[in-house]
């Protein structure tokens, strides 16, 4: 770590970007409950899913560059205050309309997680970004499990209501914590204005400062200018998808017979995915030491086979767990994998970088949440594993194709992905 990014605010970040994203996912396991008590299917309450990843996409592109133009520090707190009152509105709605719109609000202010983020690959020293990535989205992933989880026990005890509650006073709480925590450090993007200064002074007309305007429009320069970017975001905009199809689907799979679970059940599942949690570390570890190809290809290779496990799961739980397990290390060792080498690409863009890139994941991510409830209607578990294998298939076509032309082969860099996984 760094002087400026102790261990102890690292893990503050960690902590607060999994309690912010956790945001998003706290309606899965109460699809069933929320359809009954307002009046609708579960097929049209699945779509509270596609508000909440529409509304993350609306923030990532709206606020997140925002980081490369404004102090972090003075502006997290205030978007963390806006997803605390749009989880009381969550908390409070009377149909299901009015949930589906606070809820697309609270999306919209969650991305503070992925204000955070590169914030942390900032305040970290070079040779260990990939570390100090991996810890941060390690809460991240956590956050977004355990959300299933905590979301199943509390609306078993207290009703689903007060899982929103809950969610509003930890939002609250970690506010209060990051703006006496956070370190004021000039945006990347302030760095023109001190060009300015200095030319001014030297008599020479100086360029025009940065503004919100100019900063999305860099944006549309980034896609065109970055090849390695549109790559991963290739990536991990499949791998969103994968991710919210299996667990858009699995509460309506586990809520019918012959399972025919409850609540708390259903968010038990969520603990299976916390083996998967454990390869963000593994995999800013192979980032540090340049093993982003071979990683790329083990994670995207886990993915594949995790569907395979999760389609043999329609009448039996262990199946289930064992994908869960399989299919999270791949999605989010492949992740953690992408950032830090968009990362890499400009420092000075980290921000926008990162909407790029997310923007894609939740694009995706609400494309296959709709998806997932036509193919849930059409033809059920079976249907829903072959939407989420096609999209793995795709992903990992796309790391065999772009590597014909490399001089490692691609046929010949998974064992050694395993290997470096295992020191």
């Amino acid at each position: 770590m760094s002087k400026t990014l102790t261990r102890p605010l690292l893990l503050l970040m960690a902590v607060t970007c999994g309690v912010a994203v956790a945001n998003l996912y706290y309606v899965q396991p109460l699809l069933h409950t929320v359809a009954a008590a307002l009046h609708s299917s579960p097929s049209t309450a699945a779509l509270l899913v596609t508000a909440s990843q529409i509304g993350y996409a609306v923030g990532l592109v709206f606020i997140v560059p925002l980081g490369d133009l404004l102090d972090r520090r003075r502006m997290i707190p205030p978007i963390m205050i806006l997803a605390a009152l749009g989880l009381v509105g969550a908390a409070a709605a009377p149909t299901l309309a009015a949930l589906a719109a606070a809820i697309a609000v609270t999306g919209v202010t969650s991305v503070v997680a992925q204000v955070l983020v590169p914030f942390a690959s900032s305040l970290a020293a070079d040779e260990q970004r990939g570390r100090a990535v991996g810890t941060v989205m390690s809460g991240l992933l956590i956050g977004i499990l355990l959300a299933r989880t905590v979301s199943g026990l509390v609306a078993s005890v207290a009703g689903w209501r007060v899982v929103f509650a809950v969610a509003a006073g930890a939002m609250l709480v970690l506010a209060a914590a990051l703006a006496r925590a956070l370190p004021t450090v000039p945006p990347s993007s302030e760095l023109p204005m001190a060009t300015e200064r200095g030319a001014r002074l030297a008599g020479l007309r100086p360029a025009a400062p940065p503004s919100y305007w100019r900063l999305l429009a860099s944006l549309g320069a980034l896609l065109r200018e970055e090849p390695r970017l549109r790559r991963r975001m290739c990536f991990g905009a499949l791998g969103m998808a994968s991710f919210t199809v299996v667990w858009t689907a699995l509460a309506l799979l586990l809520s019918r017979p012959p399972f025919s679970y409850g609540e708390a059940i259903i968010g038990l599942f969520g603990l299976a995915g916390l083996a998967g949690a454990s390869a963000a570390p593994l995999a800013g570890r192979l980032a540090d030491r340049g093993g982003h190809r071979r990683g790329t290809g083990f994670f995207l290779l886990s993915i594949v086979l995790g569907w395979g496990l999760l389609a043999l799961g329609h009448r039996s739980a262990m199946p289930i767990v064992a994908g869960l397990i399989v299919i999270d290390l791949g999605i989010q060792g492949q992740n953690i994998l992408n950032q830090t080498i968009i990362y890499e690409l400009r420092p000075d863009a980290r921000s926008r970088l990162t909407t790029c890139y997310m923007t894609g994941n939740f694009l995706c991510g609400a494309i296959a949440s709709a998806a997932t409830a036509w193919a849930w209607s059409a033809g059920g578990w079976f249907a829903v594993c072959g939407l989420g294998g096609v999209l793995s298939l795709g992903a990992l076509a796309i790391w065999l194709l772009d590597g014909l032309g490399s001089v490692d082969k691609p046929g010949h860099q998974l064992l050694p992905a395993v290997r470096e996984l295992s020191r």
